[in-house]
């Protein structure tokens, strides 16, 4: 007794298993979370080490080169990428796919504490973090108050901050702008040669002294009592009667004597601003395993419950942006595409089977084979995201397709006047095993995506586990729950105009009568005239091929869509202060915000970035606004063409700023073109680099051109005479330490005033370092107590080091970036590598490719290798089903010839061959062969009754039109709701639908048939 049989005469059993299906994945469902993207972790680890007050050489020669060197036998890495930039030092460790990251991390921190005592001792500890969209910041808020600048800062730090971060999920949170309290000790130079005192005297005088410090116990035997000596400054009188010196006995040089304190803010790092109004800028990480729109939701209460606590001081949260208003917008388009798609399959069964009955069971067979999927999704610890819910949008038409398959045969069955039973079982056990043979081979297309080690695994195993779930239940549901409801409510069918819809739907199958009629004449042609269809086919590739030569398809890892959002960077002179760099900055929002067509926006003025190659380090000379447009009905613009627009008025309006353009789609991005050149040679690596960049900047599309390693802004070098500075008794550490504290200050010491500290930093007055003169009129108090300027001992030269030194595998190199604007990147990487071919790079100089398009060679490589296999997957399959290793090529044949019209597809909607549309091609194969699997066994069967060449193909394409050709009725339906709005998440994915529609497999099929 088979499981179809079991299933007619036993249906207990069948009932009693999908309702355990049933109830798991209602269970799964309600356990799953939002997200926008499944979690896909880069093997990348960034170990970023903070060197206050460092040049680059001095950050590469101190702490770069000797972190290299520990993490040289770190297992797993693919190459090192080294930046050595003013303060710190950022050494990336690429890892090769399948490395256990979080070992790697473990290791390269063992490797690093073993080296620490050979680092300089003012360097920060070392911090490790893995790259992943989970390091960027999902929130960013905008804070204002009507509180003092300096109160309300410390309030948001001592008080807000710590209630969102003990928050579930949230892991960060950086703060930009603000005003923060700092005692300034202004110490005057004049007073210090005065006194024959030295400025590192005054440091270390205050720092000791503003300390507590336990001194112990004293106990008897009954009494046990702590000491401790309490030194904290709690009024800055306390910081001006610190002693510094005794130059003469019962003359004591007090900090009052040589110095004005003043209750000031710490020095500007960055400004932020929402919509012109200054306020203090959030930037929110969630954990790595948390769900951002659970985070975001708890954000947003806390956010509420803070503003009702502080109503009097009008604390305002604003959240100026947040991905997960995308994740939740785009997920429920996604939701939306599976309702409507259920719907309009729905409408296309009653045209097609003219049966309410039968299109019943087609309906129940549909949520009964997805909901397996939620029980499968929620035990693999997977999410709601687009990928799963897109694999459910488009396996609709593969689940239909099943369970067409066995009910068409059921009816014809029954039509032939057999009892339901007998026609059930009858008709599910002839066409069985070619049922089971078209669902293979969906499943095996999809199988080899689990097993790929690249970027773009991780992202679609998701989608392939639902895939090969949902069409796994879907067989058996044909063998078990279609039979079975056919032989208990299938009928006869005898359609009669009784009301309107019967008349439509008769009146249907008449006009589809006519077309198949139509459709076979023009298969008898075509299988009679077969040298003119071979021609045409050929014919069909030449052009093809010269559309892809031609590059009128562009090449892109994934289209961001026009989600109406972009990224405005600013970019100044090195030498601009943060004070210059907001004024201007200020100037260009007013004239942004006065746009009739943006929405917000939100200003970060000189801190970190937020891009996904963001070192987190901000720069004085940076600025970086994220424009929200209005909704795409209330603008007249498409998101590209404003920012054209934009950039043409911001260049005639703002002379001297460099600005650059990103679109910010689903996916965060950084610079797409991204080509590094490496070799001992460092000037060489420069002049070809510039020599690349030149060309670079001729290639249509490409925009804002850099390079990494240019000029830097001017600096005074300190170049001491060593014979004069030993005479002197002096040393380059303490000749160091005065410059440092002279013109970066000390702040090792705080003031506590009512249980918050405040630093206090002690440096020059402001009079004494504005200029390049103040450098070589800086005192030194030497050990003989006479004081001397450094010009005495040093020379001071007036130079340009560069602002960033870079290193690949430990050898120099440098990073030339570009972003695609109008142009897929892939296309513009095309035309560069093309260049090279004709030009190649100098002898002791490598290139290496980055970002998007190192991802893009290994993604499509990898799925061009899953193409291959399931190719070879589905031609084994097809070899067990007829018992041929020639036979099969006859259904295969019909891949290619239907690729012709994926290409013409995505080149008539202005489509790019992405992910997605590589995606669609893989689906593509199992779409045709499976069609191709249901003519030719048909026309097999009619070949063993003795019915030969032609005659037993026409007649098998007409009876079996509708079964043979469901999807090319159904998918365009079904996929047109996807491609044609602009709802979010939508335009993310839409290649995939052009790729799947136009496939045709009829005429090729038949042909080799009937040869």
């Amino acid at each position: 007794m088979n499981i179809t049989e079991i299933a007619i005469k036993r249906p207990s059993l069948i009932i009693v298993l999908f309702s355990v299906f049933t109830l798991l994945g209602i269970i799964g469902y309600k356990n799953l979370s939002y997200e926008l993207l499944p979690d896909f972790n880069q093997p990348v680890v960034v170990i970023r080490t903070i060197y206050p007050g460092a040049e680059p050489q001095e950050v590469e020669t101190s702490v770069s080169r000797k972190i290299e060197d520990a993490l040289s036998n770190l297992e797993g890495v693919d190459y090192l990428e080294t930046k050595s930039m003013p303060n710190a030092s950022v050494i990336i460790a690429n890892l090769k796919y399948g490395t256990n990251v979080d070992k790697a991390m473990q290791d390269a921190q063992r490797y690093i504490d073993n080296i620490r005592k050979d680092l300089p001792t003012d360097i920060e500890s070392p911090v490790m973090s893995k790259v992943s969209p989970n390091d960027l910041p999902i929130i960013s808020i905008s804070a204002t108050s009507n509180l003092p600048e300096t109160e309300f800062y410390q309030k948001m730090k001592d008080d807000f901050l710590p209630q969102i971060q003990q928050l579930k999920g949230v892991a960060e949170i950086t703060l930009l702008g603000g005003e923060e309290r700092e005692i300034q000790v202004k110490v005057n130079q004049d007073k210090l040669v005065h006194y024959k005192i030295s400025l590192s005297q005054v440091v270390d005088a205050i720092n000791p002294s503003g300390i507590d410090l336990p001194a112990g116990k004293v106990q008897t035997q009954k009494e046990n009592n702590a000491v401790r000596i309490t030194g904290k400054f709690s009024t800055v009188d306390d910081i001006m009667n610190v002693q510094v010196a005794m130059p003469f006995p019962n003359s004591p040089v007090y900090v009052k004597d040589v110095a004005s304190i003043v209750d000031g803010i710490k020095e500007i790092a960055s400004v932020s601003r929402y919509n012109g109004v200054n306020g203090i800028g959030l930037m929110l990480k969630k954990q790595g395993d948390a769900n951002a729109v659970d985070v975001s939701g708890l954000v947003r209460a806390k956010l509420k419950a803070i503003e009702e606590q502080n109503t009097n001081a009008e604390v305002k949260f604003i959240i100026a942006d947040d991905s997960t208003d995308k994740t939740i917008a785009a997920v429920n388009s996604v939701v939306f595409d599976l309702f409507l798609a259920v719907l309009l399959v729905s409408l296309v069964m009653l045209l097609f089977l003219r049966s309410y009955r039968n299109s019943l069971i087609v309906l129940i067979s549909i949520p009964t084979s997805l909901v397996t999927a939620f029980a499968v999704m929620w035990l693999l610890g997977y999410t709601l995201n687009l990928m799963t819910l897109l694999a459910m949008s488009l396996i609709i038409g593969i689940l239909v397709d099943d369970a067409i398959v066995v009910l068409e045969n059921i009816q014809r069955h029954l039509d032939k006047g057999k009892e339901k039973r007998t026609a059930a079982m009858d008709g599910r056990m002839e066409i069985g095993f070619s049922a089971l043979s078209i669902t293979l081979v969906d499943v095996v297309v999809f199988l080899p995506i689990l097993f790929l080690q690249v970027f773009v695994g991780d992202m679609l195993k998701q989608f392939a586990v639902v895939v090969i779930t949902s069409t796994l239940t879907s067989l058996l549901v044909g063998f078990t729950l279609t039979p079975w409801l056919a032989s208990r409510i299938g009928k006869k069918e005898d359609l009669q105009p009784t009301n309107i819809i019967n008349r439509f739907l008769l009146w249907f199958e008449q006009q589809l009568e006519s077309f198949i009629n139509w459709y076979g004449r023009q298969l008898s042609w075509v299988l009679k005239h077969k040298l003119v269809f071979v021609v045409f086919v050929l014919v069909l590739f030449a052009m093809t091929l010269g559309m892809m030569k031609q590059g009128i398809i562009g090449k892109e890892m994934m289209s961001t869509g026009d989600q109406g959002k972009f990224r405005l960077n600013l970019e100044f002179d090195k030498t601009i202060t943060v004070q210059q760099n907001n004024i201007i900055s200020q100037e260009v929002e007013n004239f942004i915000i006065q746009q009739p067509e943006v929405a917000t926006l939100f200003s970060n003025i000189a801190g970190p970035s937020t891009g996904i190659g963001s070192l987190g380090v901000g720069a004085a000379n940076i600025s970086e606004f994220t424009i929200q447009l209005k909704p795409a009905e209330e603008r007249v613009m498409e998101t590209e063409d404003f920012m054209k627009y934009l950039r043409a008025e911001l260049g005639t309006h703002f002379h001297g700023v460099n600005f650059s353009m990103a679109v910010v789609g689903l996916l965060p991005k950084g610079a797409p073109i991204k080509i590094t050149l490496s070799g001992a040679d460092l000037d060489l690596v420069m002049a070809t680099s510039r020599e690349l960049k030149a060309i670079i900047e001729t290639v249509p599309g490409a925009d804002n051109v850099k390079l990494s390693v240019e000029e830097g802004k001017p600096e005074y070098k300190v170049i001491p005479d060593k014979d004069k500075m030993q005479r002197l008794g002096l040393t380059t550490a303490y000749v160091g330490l005065n410059l440092r504290n002279a013109f970066t200050g000390n702040d090792a010491s705080s003031l506590t005033e009512d249980g918050t500290e405040y630093p206090v930093r002690v440096w020059l007055d402001d009079f004494d370092r504005k200029d390049f003169g103040d450098v070589g009129h800086l005192m030194i108090v030497t050990p003989m107590n006479t004081a001397v300027e450094v010009s005495q001992f040093a020379e001071v030269q007036q130079d340009n080091s560069p602002s960033l030194l870079e290193r690949l595998d430990r050898q120099a190199s440098v990073t030339l970036t570009a972003e695609s604007f109008g142009r897929p990147s892939g296309t513009l990487a095309d035309e560069v590598i093309a260049y090279l071919k004709t030009k190649p790079l100098p002898e002791g100089v490598k290139l290496s490719w980055g970002a998007d398009i190192k991802t893009q060679n290994e993604s499509f490589g990898a799925l061009g290798s899953v193409l291959l296999i399931s190719f070879i997957l589905i031609y084994l399959i097809m070899i067990a089903l007829y018992d041929s290793y020639i036979y099969p090529f006859v259904a295969l044949f019909g891949i290619p010839v239907a690729a012709i019209g994926a290409f013409l597809a995505l080149n008539l909607s202005l489509n790019h061959l992405t992910l997605f549309a590589q995606l669609g091609l893989i689906m593509l194969m199992g779409l045709v062969t499976k069609n191709a699997i249901l003519i030719v066994d048909f026309t097999n069967q009619l070949k063993a009754q003795g019915v030969c060449g032609q005659r037993a193909v026409t007649p098998n394409f007409n009876d079996h039109f509708s079964n043979g050709h469901w999807d090319a009725a159904h998918c365009p339906w079904q996929r047109n709701c996807q491609r044609m709005e602009k709802r979010i998440g939508v335009g993310y994915y839409r290649g995939i639908t052009f790729v799947v529609d136009p496939y045709g497999v009829s005429g090729p099929s038949g042909l080799l048939c009937c040869g």
